[in-house]
């Protein structure tokens, strides 16, 4: 369950019934010098607590820090009735999620996303996970968390490209399933705290609505990959390159071009593709010099979970506000749209 949680009411409500015989705290480099101390200052329990940290960057979700994290777990005795708390972005609530989702067989977590990503997306919905080879979220599981405790005041930490990145989950979700969020988030002069955090629990009821009538990802939910398939690849190659780039612009690219696709194979009408072409440029610039070749990027699409025997998974976008997830393209008809 997700809670809009300005004063740490409900958390601390929480965890005073929850009782937990040890709370641990993962962090990042970034949010223990910028978000641990607001947590702390407003946590009340008496519970003891230990802090676990990890560097910064999508480079260390991956099975290494994994099993560094159950060693620490296990090093410090925590038991079933332990709760791990994540405090951060999106590498920390999905990498502490399958941490605490597999350690013991489970203990119970908590997510208190710090970034615009993991408020509106990631750290909803009980999807862990961990990288594999450059390939994202390879290795995970469908884990609810205890509580999804969102203090959008986080968000005043935070860079301007963070909010970029995160924003782009956000315009994802209007394109997706609600016409009049994407033409409200379209109209924002600025992204900053002052126009995002009012309509972030515009996104949150949107992801979470679709979460709670397709859990596991059986149809549905598959609609929240939208501009993945290509914009994970993009991900993954510069993870391979090691040239890091934000998850949010990667996703921008990847709706840019997976709305692009839907619009040369007839789905998407032109007036709704020039209207989303011309957005994602105004708040992604950089969507105009991509240089990124089908070749460079099949071979991460291969690896894509959506994919089945038909080829490769997409969500074609038929008109901003609705799609459909039922869209495999052979690699020849891609080739062919793909221009």
């Amino acid at each position: 369950m997700a809670f809009l949680d300005a004063s740490f009411t409900m958390l601390n409500d929480w965890v005073r019934e929850r009782n937990p015989s040890k709370i641990f705290i993962l962090v990042d480099e970034n949010t223990h010098t910028h978000c641990l101390p607001l947590f702390l200052g407003n946590l009340e329990t008496t519970a003891p607590f230990e802090i676990l940290e990890i560097e910064a960057g999508e480079e260390m979700k991956n099975i290494t820090s994994a099993t560094m994290l159950w060693e620490i777990l296990l090093e410090y005795e925590a038991d079933r009735n332990a709760i791990l708390v994540n405090l951060g972005g999106g590498v920390v609530t999905d990498l502490g999620g399958f941490v605490a989702s597999t350690y013991k067989r489970g203990i119970d977590f908590l997510q208190i996303p710090t970034s615009l990503l993991a408020m509106v997306d990631a750290s909803i919905g009980g999807k862990t996970g961990i990288d594999l080879g450059g390939a994202k979220n390879m290795v995970g599981t469908f884990t609810l968390p205890k509580g999804v405790f969102v203090h959008p005041d986080f968000l005043q930490t935070l860079p301007h490209q963070e909010l970029m990145s995160g924003f782009a989950e956000m315009l994802k979700h209007g394109l997706i399933a609600d016409a009049l969020h994407w033409k409200t988030l379209v109209t924002i002069s600025e992204l900053n705290y002052e126009n995002l955090a009012p309509l972030i629990s515009d996104s949150v009821h949107i992801k979470k609505a679709i979460v709670e009538r397709d859990p596991t990802e059986k149809g549905e939910r598959k609609l929240l990959n939208f501009g993945h398939t290509i914009g994970h690849a993009i991900e993954s190659l510069h993870l391979i390159n090691e040239q890091p780039i934000l998850h949010g612009f990667a996703v921008a690219m990847g709706m840019y071009w997976e709305a692009k696709l839907a619009n040369n194979a007839h789905i998407l009408p032109n007036e709704d593709f020039a209207e989303i072409q011309n957005q994602l440029v105004k708040f992604y610039p950089f969507i105009q010099e991509m240089n990124y070749t089908l070749e460079m990027l099949l071979p991460f699409m291969k690896q894509d979970k959506k994919n089945d025997a038909k080829g490769i998974g997409f969500v074609a976008l038929e008109s901003i506000g609705r799609a459909n997830y039922h869209w495999n393209l052979s690699e020849e008809e891609l080739k062919l749209l793909w221009k």
